[in-house]
This record gives structure tokens, C-alpha cells and sequence, in this order.
């Protein structure tokens, strides 16, 4: 018997976790290889309105100067102080580009700053799947390119996962000595829904649509789940008491009461994943027992993106932003 392509998801998701079997959720990246990213340029004859739209934000503006006026994020004052706070010449090598560039693995091994945050830096990096999920002939394609690294919108789980491993600033060095903001104001629906908005297939580049208000209560929720477990995960890498563990645990303890107000609009698993939180643990040094934490957050968070469509969620519909971050572009 033919297997249908959620079967075949399945199967070959169960294959995958097997040989990580051992991993722990943190092991289990989401974050492009850079050994096999292609580059934005790869996605835009087939996606050009998606390139468009890419260009108008500031993703696209921290490599390319010009942006609303401004030079290109290595090139800033602020930029500048932090690198020779931490002894580094560039921006565009190291830690920095883990976050603010897509980052490519040259002949050398050494990976260099590509272009901004782009495609690949959110939805995996391309090299084992690009010819697949672009086979039309292939009506299972886009199934296998998931399996092969593929981080579709319908992954909310997957898809915030990259969004808050930048967005909490997990490095305490970074802060602490380079003076970097200790975390951003990030938070899923505003942000998506604004300027990084790219929801232009179905409408084949004619409109850019906002998220359907049952994607958008998934999208608050899982928000807030991903904003917490990442924080915990940051407050993980903490060794000493100092702004680094300050912010972090302010950070975890602000997402503990949002959740609990999550739970209080009839969202149960938003409180029983606060209820995971334990105030003793949140303190530098405790690597293994905030990483088992983030762990189950992470397992219970995951569960609860992919088996809610939003339905039955409309009592979160008065605790999700209306007012977005940035100018939304319009093909």
C-alpha cells in the first residue's frame, strides 16, 4: 500500500528521531547549517514578490546599507563600541553572525555573513531540499522537503523556534562585556504580522495577507511558550550574577505571569507549563537543571502548537496585539 505524504512524514520523522535519540531538545537545532545554505538569491526566481518584501525590512538592512536611511548593522556606532568591548575587528564573523546575517560556510570552513537575516535563517537551509519542494510534478515534494530540513509556516513550533533563539540574546558575554542589549521586545504576533509579513503565495503576489485570527491566537500562544523556554535555555549559559542572569530571569518571570493570564482565557497548557517553573532554579550555574527545564517546556509547547489549529482559542483574542511592528509591504 502506498503511503499518503503525512504518512510518509511520519515514518520519516520517526526515523529521524531515532538516530537522536539521545539528543536533548536544545541539541535538536532549528537553525540553518551553514554548510548547506545557497543564499536568498536561490529563492527568488520562483518567490520574487517574498524577495521583494524581504527587502523592505530590517533583516534585509543589517548587511545592506540604505535601509530607511540607515548604514548596514556593521557599520553603526553601536556596533562598533560592542566589538571593541569584546577585542573582535568585524561583525560580519563570529557570534554576530548568528543572529544578524545568514551565515555560509566558505572552501575554508570559515563562515562568512552571506546577507541579512533571509530565508534559509528561518526556514532551514536549502541545500538538501531547494530542487525537491520546488518538483511541482511531485505531488509529495513539499512533504520530503520537510523531512529533509524544510521549515514550512504551517511548523509554528519550528518556524518561532529560530525567532527566539536570536531574540532572548543568549550570550552572556555579548551582554555583559560587549554591553548588548540584554534580550528585544520581540513578541510573535506583532512581529510577524508587521513589516516581516511575506504571506504572498496563495494570492500569487497580489495581496499580502494578514494571518487568519485562529492562526494568529496559535501564533500569541506559542509566542509566549517559545519566548519562555528560550529564556530558560539563555539563563542556562549564565555563570555569574550580573546583568546577563538579571535580564533573563526578569524575562522568565514576566512570560510566567503572560502564561498564567493565558490560562486564565481558558488556555490550560499555558499553565501547566508556567506551573513548570521553579523560582529556586532560576539563578546562575545551574546549567543541567535549566536545560531539563527548557526541555519539558519545550515537549509540552511543541505539542501544543501542533495539535491546535486555534478554534477553540478565541478567549486569547483580547490579549493579542492589533498594532504591528513596522510598515507591512504590498506587492
Amino acid at each position: 500500500m502506498k503511503e499518503t505524504p503525512k504518512q510518509l512524514l511520519r515514518m520519516l520523522s520517526a526515523i529521524a528521531l531515532a538516530v537522536n535519540c539521545t539528543a536533548s531538545a536544545a541539541d535538536l537545532k532549528y537553525k540553518a547549517d551553514p554548510k548547506k545554505v545557497l543564499g536568498a538569491e536561490n529563492c527568488k526566481e520562483c518567490h520574487a514578490p517574498v524577495f521583494a518584501a524581504w527587502e523592505k525590512t530590517h533583516h534585509f538592512g543589517s548587511f545592506s546599507a540604505g535601509f530607511a536611511g540607515k548604514p548596514a548593522m556593521h557599520r553603526t556606532d553601536e556596533a562598533k563600541a560592542i566589538l571593541k568591548k569584546l577585542g573582535m575587528r568585524s561583525a560580519k564573523r563570529g557570534i554576530c553572525v548568528e543572529c544578524h546575517y545568514t551565515g555560509q560556510a566558505s572552501s575554508s570552513s570559515r563562515i562568512k555573513a552571506l546577507s541579512g537575516t533571509s530565508c534559509e535563517s528561518c526556514h532551514g537551509a536549502g541545500k538538501d531540499w531547494n530542487k525537491i519542494h520546488s518538483n511541482k510534478e511531485d505531488k509529495e515534494a513539499l512533504t520530503k522537503a520537510e523531512v529533509l530540513g524544510m521549515i514550512r509556516p504551517h511548523q509554528t513550533y519550528a518556524v518561532a523556534a529560530n525567532c527566539y533563539t536570536c531574540h532572548t540574546v543568549p550570550s552572556e558575554e555579548l551582554v555583559n562585556k560587549g554591553g548588548h542589549t540584554a534580550g528585544s521586545d520581540f513578541e510573535l504576533v506583532s512581529w510577524s504580522q508587521g513589516e516581516i509579513r511575506h504571506n504572498l503565495q496563495k494570492t500569487e503576489g497580489k495581496t499580502n495577507t494578514e494571518a487568519s485570527p485562529a492562526h494568529k491566537r496559535v501564533l500569541y500562544v506559542t509566542g509566549r511558550l517559545l519566548d519562555l523556554e528560550y529564556s530558560v535555555r539563555a539563563l542556562a549559559k549564565a555563570t555569574t550574577d550580573g546583568t546577563y542572569s538579571q535580564k533573563l530571569t526578569e524575562r522568565i518571570n514576566k512570560m510566567t505571569t503572560e502564561l498564567k493570564k493565558i490560562a486564565g482565557a481558558g488556555v490550560s497548557a499555558a499553565g501547566d507549563i508556567a506551573g513548570l517553573v521553579d523560582a529556586g532554579q532560576l539563578k546562575p550555574g545551574n546549567e543541567t537543571g535549566l536545560n531539563k527545564l527548557a526541555d519539558a517546556i519545550a515537549s509540552k509547547s511543541k505539542a501544543f502548537a501542533d495539535g491546535n489549529d486555534g478554534s477553540a482559542l478565541g478567549g486569547v483574542d483580547g490579549l493579542i496585539p492589533t498594532t504591528y511592528k513596522g510598515k507591512v509591504f504590498q506587492p
